[in-house]
């Protein structure tokens, strides 16, 4: 659903009575019951998931950790998909001993390197019990505060955020589709707002690499996400793929800054007002599992609701040119 279209900033349509209506339905619907507060368990109280196969990027900390215990505690297959296998095992441990009946498995994932991907790919096509995937969230982010390139010279939070989650998320198509009604989560930000517009001569390889490039790469890279969702939608929607991207809340606790002892400050002293990780999930697994596809498809959230993304995000001439840059790069990645 490509909500700019209902907004007179977006200069698309904008004055489409029954787009308002329906703009007015979803949010009556998705607020109805959960808001900025609402936790994981909460959005799946009551749910089963059991015969459900998911797989959450970046699962072995923060919301990632939380989104893969919340729905394997709701009866689904869970992959941990993580770049740290001990740190993996140990995620899965911690699961096992909340959840003793716990369905979760790991596979090694690093993001920021093409043959890791491919032989994540590789394993799970290995896996006989895994014949679909009915969940895929990418959750997995990266954001550093100096500027980053790859060993394949790509800029570090692109490559984990967008391009290394492009190549996965094509990787497995075939297996998501295998699903009778799959989602794709986009896990994006409010960030995607800035830049106004996706700098595609800027995206992969910074002209000037300094802080301030490094910073406006996560924005970029966020606003690759949503418009990656979008495109996903577009592309497959008619085979029964929903896809949507997520903000999970303002700064939520997770490794971002790990690098600063600066950023690492900051974080603590704005954390009262920031959410906890089971609640920066619950936006995620809700629409992972909301039961009408319809009321997600192509939509971004924040908060549990819908909510409307910038412009850029909402423009489906912009989607289709990524999702093309992303696969001719994509294949430039992965044979560097």
């Amino acid at each position: 659903m490509n909500w700019n279209r209902y907004s007179r900033l977006s200069g698309l349509i904008n004055t489409d009575t029954q787009a308002n209506s329906i703009h007015k339905r979803i949010i009556m619907t998705l607020s109805s019951t959960f808001n900025r507060n609402s936790t994981a368990d909460q959005v799946l109280e009551g749910k089963n998931l059991s015969g459900k196969i998911a797989m959450v990027t970046g699962a072995n900390g923060g919301i990632g950790y939380e989104t893969a215990r919340s729905l394997a505690a709701a009866g689904a297959l869970v992959i941990l998909a993580c770049r740290n296998p001990t740190l993996g095992e140990d995620a899965i441990s911690s699961i096992r001993r909340d959840h003793p009946d716990a369905q979760v498995e790991l596979v090694s994932l690093d993001l920021a390197d093409p043959a890791s991907i491919q032989a994540c790919l590789e394993d799970i096509a290995q896996r006989e019990h895994i014949p679909q995937l009915d969940i895929l969230i990418c959750n997995a982010g990266s954001m550093s505060t100096k500027y980053r390139l790859t060993d394949q010279g790509i800029e570090r939070t692109v490559a984990v955020c967008h391009l290394g989650h492009f190549m996965l998320t094509k990787g497995l198509l075939d297996t998501i589709l295998k699903a009778p009604a799959p989602r794709v989560v986009m896990v994006s930000s409010e960030s995607h707002r800035y830049p106004l517009r996706l700098n595609f001569d800027n995206l992969l390889v910074a002209k000037k690499q300094n802080r301030i490039t490094a910073f406006n790469a996560y924005g970029q890279a966020k606003l690759c996400n949503a418009l990656m969702a979008l495109e996903l939608q577009q592309r497959y929607g008619s085979q029964g793929l929903t896809a949507c991207a997520v903000h999970p809340g303002a700064l939520v606790t997770t490794g971002f800054g790990r690098e600063s002892w600066l950023t690492q400050a900051l974080f603590t002293l704005v954390s009262p007002l920031t959410k906890t990780p089971h609640q920066g999930a619950a936006t995620s697994v809700l629409c992972a599992t909301h039961d009408n596809a319809e009321d997600i498809a192509g939509g971004y959230f924040s908060h549990c609701r819908a909510a409307r993304p910038s412009a850029e995000a909402g423009n489906t001439d912009v989607a289709k040119k990524l999702w093309d840059f992303s696969e001719h790069h994509m294949h430039n990645y992965a044979n560097v």
